[in-house]
């Protein structure tokens, strides 16, 4: 008989072998913590001698009627995504925790209707979704629904019978109007988010900003517009240019044109740090003195924030508590509870160099 028709070794021989049970070998791979580390060690040298690659995963996943894997659905594209570190660091400490019950991620990347489509997330081999910033009505939310899968939501939109945990986006935001209020500021523009309005990117007034498809913009705007209309600042004389993504040269043009106008604002409120980084580069390749011409503050505080030059002012959110909050919402879920309340996070203004008086 030919190598290729040779009889693979099973679970059975490993067994065998060791002269364990097979339940024994499945939880050298499966279970591990139910081992020993010496007789796992013993029965995983035996299964490389054998020629034994592991339980099959596909057989496994027939059997349980469950795949092993969570649904990650993000609004963009992977590229624009990975762009931002406050993404990057909520992923982590997600993967994090449900690593340690087995689970893996897959990647569901998101397209011009701010998630996933559909069609990718009906055929998805996972037992659970996660959204992660989706607009409101993406078509992936429904097709979330159709399946009956469990939902767990970080930060929008907000979805019935889902877990969901959030950030403070209004408070957030309006802590750092008034800092800058409180620094004599009375000139104000504002660098949002993608909206999803037709068309993208651009130059919008307050009145459309507010009916943006996304939940956090909608209450950081919120938080911005109710603070400086407190100060007496109409919302007629705010500003607001949308940057059509996240790719750091759109935001620097969308920061250029802000700063380009006529009077020119003395300070920038930024839905992202990634944002306002943008407006420090456009600061400086117009020779303006960041905070002696124009004053900056950013929300999420990235590790980036803290490396600008000059620091940056921002809104900090805890965002690998975030993450963790969200992996351990996935695993109660996968478990059979009931979705929890909803949670939302502190923020904290944080200040740093990149915010001073209002020139004058």
């Amino acid at each position: 008989m030919s190598s290729a028709r040779r009889r693979q070794p099973t679970l059975d021989d490993v067994a065998a072998a060791v002269g364990v049970s097979r339940a024994t070998v499945s939880n050298a791979y499966n279970r591990p913590d139910q081992l020993s580390a010496r007789l796992r060690e013993e029965v995983l040298r035996a299964a490389r001698t054998l020629g034994y690659a592991g339980p099959d995963p596909v057989a496994r996943s027939l059997a349980t009627k469950r795949s092993g894997a969570v649904a990650f659905m993000l609004d963009t594209g992977v590229s624009a995504a990975f762009s931002d570190p406050a993404l990057s660091i909520t992923l982590d400490a997600l993967a994090t925790t449900v690593d340690r019950e087995g689970h893996a991620l897959l990647l569901l990347p998101g397209g011009e209707a701010g998630g996933p489509p559909a069609h990718r997330v009906l055929t998805a081999q996972a037992d659970l979704a996660v959204a992660y910033s989706l607009a409101d009505g993406a078509p992936a939310l429904r097709a979330v629904r159709d399946r009956g899968l469990p939902l767990v939501v970080i930060d929008q939109p907000v979805v019935p019978g889902s877990a969901r945990v959030g950030t403070d986006d209004r408070g957030g935001a309006s802590a750092a109007a008034r800092h800058l209020v409180g620094l004599g500021h009375r000139r104000f523009a504002i660098l949002a988010a993608q909206c999803l309005s037709e068309p993208r990117g651009g130059p919008m007034s307050v009145e459309q900003a507010a009916t943006s498809h996304f939940l956090d913009n909608r209450e950081r705007l919120a938080g911005y517009v109710d603070t400086l209309a407190a100060a007496g600042v109409s919302a007629r004389t705010v500003p607001v240019w949308e940057t059509s993504g996240t790719a750091r040269e759109q935001a620097v043009a969308a920061a250029g044109a802000l700063l380009d106008a006529e009077p020119r604002p003395t300070a920038l409120l930024c839905m992202s740090d990634e944002l306002a980084l943008a407006a420090l580069t456009a600061a400086r390749s117009r020779g303006l003195a960041v905070p002696g011409d124009v004053s900056v503050v950013g929300f999420d505080d990235t590790p980036p924030a803290r490396w600008a030059d000059p620091p940056l002012t921002t809104v900090r959110q805890d965002l690998e508590r975030k993450g963790r909050l969200a992996g351990e919402l996935t695993l109660r879920l996968l478990a059979g509870e009931a979705p929890p309340p909803p949670v939302t996070l502190d923020v904290e203004l944080v200040v740093r160099g990149s915010s001073g008086p209002a020139p004058g």
